[in-house]
């Protein structure tokens, strides 16, 4: 079976006939025939329309080329980095993103952007307007490079966070590099890197004198032998377990396994619970969903239920200090099946390779038993969790009374996006309705992604109206694409959480260089708006003034970009980061090992 990418629908031979792919002749020496024609069809046929980046003077000619191509848009951002991170966002809501950059320059500024989409398995297209091919070999020294004649300093700092990188400086073999370099994004998962010489995009070429033939992918298969042997050992471990639980990670996605994860859950009568990554890629609404296992600051009763289990079984797990809350979870290999994307191992017993995870699941949901054990203990010692405080009249709004009301606002037609620091622990109470879109990006925990991939994400996913968590440090370090968000008629929420600092390094290791230079946040878009598209910004105190702020923002200003700062105490955060930095400043502090 061949695989479905983007808006292309693969053709399949049947009863063995041979599948004759029409495609209409370009003539050659048509403005059509041109590699830079033939990349921006090849990205809208993978399902990219919008391509993020910066205009620079080695990649001009090919960005001519972008916008001639129907159906895809350039969209200008005010710097490389946030053309990364919209790259990013938008391939978590399209399933593959695109940035255009120029050399070095630019793609050393977008490099930060990349290495987070390859630590978030995410398909991502990064394009580098290169030097003139002739240029290549003559020891020449360039602008926007430091100063050697040798061309490969960005090529050698991408080979570390790109998967395959491909140096197009002559049109021969353009065709099949451009290719391999798209499909292998696909296949793998990851971001590649495509450097294209500035003289070639507008000359054409016998090789792209044909509108591009559909990918057709053939999707990896599992050992037959090694799956069913996986499934057997698998299902003997779980099946003599008195009280088991499973528990989804983040690699879901890239194992395309979510279906196959909730069709185990079903089976099984498992408790369920997600890593705190994975949130957003397993339905919350499922009758047996317990929550949030993130060790000492999970979900209320969650991690209870998932340490005392006798057998777990983890699908894609990342355990990493953060995710492992400083390296304390009470978890024993003995008792845990690990499923990996495509290799799993049986507590201290025997690995299986070549064992995709979602026919693991699929093939190891028939051979359960149903056993509600863990769930029905969850039932019995789950108490309500509490309200917060109410309020007095113009008493100072506290972050739990905010997310109390962020609550209500979520629906099926919304995305939450949430930036590192508090906003991942206040997010992640939030329970989410059924189709209600949720990123964040925790192996690599970059503050200021959030203002580019809300960018990104609400422009793959117009349908959604994204509500985003922003800390006012780390609004700082990219708060410019808020005009790109307007150029695009974004209907965005952002909440901006005016805490005076990076509140989350306070909770680790305290020092004068966690407070910030508050900024008059709603003023500065104000004047970034300037007058130009929809836009709407206040300033909420208090929880009265809260509630007038969102009824604004879903009504009145439903089709507008609202911004709307949150002030806080610089002390008022949730008490799950309280205990999570207090572990993770304990593993950071770990003295060295005696020599």
């Amino acid at each position: 079976m061949d695989t479905k990418i983007g808006s292309i629908d693969t053709c399949k031979a049947t009863h063995n006939d041979a599948v004759t792919i029409h495609t209409p002749m370009i003539p050659f020496n048509s403005p059509d025939s041109t590699l830079g024609r033939h990349i921006a069809r090849r990205l809208v046929q993978v399902g990219v329309t919008d391509v993020f980046g910066v205009p620079g003077d080695f990649n001009l000619t090919l960005l001519d080329h972008l916008i001639a191509e129907p159906g895809l848009q350039f969209i200008g951002c005010c710097n490389e980095l946030n053309a990364g991170y919209a790259a990013d966002g938008y391939a978590r809501a399209r399933g593959v993103g695109a940035c255009v950059v120029t050399f070095t320059v630019g793609g050393l500024s977008v490099l930060n952007a990349i290495a987070g989409a390859y630590s978030e398995n995410l398909p991502l297209i990064c394009i580098v307007g290169g030097p003139n091919s002739n240029d290549y070999g003559t020891n020449r020294v360039l602008h926007h490079t430091i100063g050697l004649s040798d061309f490969s300093q960005e090529l050698r700092c991408f080979q570390t966070v790109t998967c395959y990188q491909a140096v197009v400086n002559n049109l021969e073999d353009a065709h099949e590099m451009i290719d391999t370099a798209i499909s292998t994004s696909l296949k793998e998962s990851k971001p590649v890197y495509i450097s294209i010489s500035c003289n070639l995009p507008g000359i054409p070429h016998p090789t792209f004198s044909r509108e591009p033939v559909p990918f057709c992918i053939s999707p990896r298969l599992s050992n037959k032998m090694g799956l069913e042997a996986a499934v057997e050992a698998a299902a003997e471990f779980l099946n003599k377990a008195v009280k088991p639980v499973v528990v989804g990670g983040p690699k879901l996605r890239v194992a395309k396994a979510s279906d196959a994860f909730v069709e185990l859950a079903n089976a099984s009568g498992y408790a369920v619970a997600v890593m705190p990554s994975a949130k957003g890629m397993v339905p919350e609404h499922h009758p047996h969903f317990i929550g949030t296992y993130w060790g000492a600051v999970s979900t209320a009763f969650c991690t209870e239920i998932v340490e005392s289990a006798d057998a777990y079984l983890f699908a894609g797990p990342i355990f990493n200090d953060y995710s492992s809350v400083g390296y304390s979870l009470l978890l024993k290999k003995e008792k845990a099946i690990i499923v990996q994307p495509d290799r799993v191992t049986i507590a201290n017993g025997p690995a299986f390779g070549c064992v995709l995870m979602k026919d693991f699941l699929a093939a190891l949901a028939k051979r359960l038993k149903h056993n509600p054990t863990a769930h029905e203990n969850y039932r019995r010692i789950y108490v309500p969790e509490g309200h917060p405080l109410k309020c007095e009249p113009k008493e100072a709004l506290r972050v739990n009374v905010l997310f109390q009301h962020i609550q209500r606002m979520l629906s099926g037609d919304t995305a939450v996006i949430a930036e590192t620091g508090d906003s991942w622990f206040n997010c992640q109470k939030l329970k989410l309705p059924e189709g209600c879109g949720y990123e964040f990006q925790m192996q690599y925990g970059s503050i200021g992604w959030s203002v580019g991939a809300t960018l990104g994400y609400a422009q793959a996913a117009q349908e959604k109206r994204v509500i985003a968590f922003i800390g006012d440090g780390s609004f700082q370090v990219t708060a410019q694409d808020i005009s790109t968000m307007l150029r695009c008629g974004q209907r965005t929420i952002i909440f901006l959480i005016n805490n005076g600092g990076y509140t989350i390094e306070v909770e680790i290791h305290d020092g004068p260089y966690n407070v910030i230079k508050n900024w008059n946040y709603t003023g500065l878009v104000d004047a970034i708006h300037n007058g130009e598209g929809k836009c709407w910004t206040t300033k909420v105190r208090c929880e009265e003034e809260l509630v007038e702020a969102i009824e604004t923002a879903t009504e009145a200003k439903k089709d507008c970009l609202c911004f709307i700062e949150v002030i806080v105490h610089k002390d008022d955060t949730s008490k799950e980061l309280l205990e999570w930095g207090s572990r993770v400043s304990a593993a950071n502090s770990r003295p060295p090992n005696p020599q």
